[in-house]
Parts: C-alpha cells; structure tokens; sequence
C-alpha cells in the first residue's frame, strides 16, 4: 500500500510547499501530491517539476466544486504533467481532456460535496460508480471513506474494493491514526493520502516536525 504525502492542509496546497518539498524529499517518499488550490499556477507548476525530477510519482487531486470548474482542473493537471490525477466525478467530460498525456485518472466514487468536501452516498453507489469509472478506462478511483456522512467508512472501502477488480483503491481525507491506516491496509487498499495529521503533527502524539510524523506513517506500512 502506497502513502501519498500531501502538500496540503485543509484541502489547500500549503503556502510553503516548495520549502516543505525540500524538507521531505530525503525521507525517499515515492508518491507525493498536492491540491488544485492554494497556490498559484506557476507555483504548482514548480512543485510538480521537482516532485517529478526527483523520481516521484506526483498527484493533483481536485476540490473544484462545479463541473466547470473540475474540467478547468484537468486542463491544468495535463498543463503540469501530473502523473495521476485524483477526484471529480464527470468521467465523460475530464476523459478527452486527459486523452493522451499519460495522466492516470482516478474520479471520486460516492457523492462529494462542500468544501472541505464530504461524502455522500451508501456502498451500493459506491460500487456502481467504481464499475462504471472501470467500465469507461478509469485507473482506479479516489474515496473519501472517511469523510462519508451516510455509510460507515469501511462498508465504503469495502464495496469499493469488491467493485473494483483490477482498478486501484485510494482512500483520501480525514485519515488520522494508525489505526486506519492498518485497516485501509486490510482492506486491500492500493494506496492513501494524509497531509492534515501530518503538518498538524496529530498521527502521532509525541513526534514534533514533519519528518518524525512522516516517519511514523511509514512504520504502519512495515
């Protein structure tokens, strides 16, 4: 299982994230990834050329709310060359947009709304989206099981997983604790984001700085 350590905090790419990449790299994370807000473009354009010219796989995942504005998202993410790019949920519109670029799309599963984004939707949804996201060449799907408001987070991972196949899982949002990350890891999750708990320092109480809370992460994967 893969940890995505995201260079955001309240669903915002951090204001420091090019310092805050620096201070990372030598951890020899493998999957980095930050947030359509927060910055401006020329600044992520930046972060993604480092994260990807120091052998990382980079991820943008999207908080846009409006169709409008995620399909504005995608063009931003090939503009990048971003590897993967995470959320949505216009499959038909975003799939031309990345047509070509080599982009690995994972759209939300469920029904995303607000923002910080919360998730709606019962395992039955979940699982007709991840089947339709496979059916129309998604790589996978992103779920924010812990962000659900009308399932327990499990029942979504779950469903998601058994729905799936050979698509990849990754669970994002509000993950805060060991305890579920061994679950996600249980469950036949691919891969997870955490970037809040980190930089607030509460994944693991006692470990100040970025690198010991990223350290302790890591030593839930073995």
């Amino acid at each position: 299982m893969n940890f995505i350590f995201m260079l955001t905090h309240g669903d915002k790419t951090v204001e420091n994230c090019l310092d805050v990449l620096d201070e990372v790299l030598p951890l020899g994370l493998g999957h980095i990834g930050f947030k359509d807000i927060g910055v401006p473009g020329d600044v992520l354009r930046e972060l993604n050329q480092r994260i990807r010219g120091a052998g990382v796989t980079s991820y943008m995942e999207v908080v846009s709310e409006t169709p409008e504005a995620c399909l504005r998202s995608a063009h931003v993410a090939v503009e990048l060359g971003v590897d993967r790019l995470l959320g949505g949920t216009d499959m038909a519109a975003i799939k031309p947009v990345l047509e070509g670029s080599g982009i690995a799309y994972f759209p939300f599963a469920g029904f995303p709304v607000e923002h910080p984004t919360k998730l709606g939707g019962q395992p039955d949804d979940i699982a007709a989206h991840c089947r339709n996201f496979m059916a129309d060449g998604a790589a996978g799907v992103d779920l924010l099981a812990y962000r659900a408001t009308d399932a327990e987070p499990g029942d979504l991972v779950k469903a998601a997983r058994a729905a799936l196949g050979t698509g990849e899982l990754i669970v994002a949002g509000s993950i805060e604790s060991s305890e579920q990350v061994r679950a996600l890891s249980a469950a036949g999750v691919d891969g997870f984001t955490i970037g809040t708990a980190v930089f607030d320092g509460t994944f693991r109480s006692g470990c100040d700085g970025l690198a010991p809370q990223i350290r302790a992460v890591l030593d839930c994967l073995g």
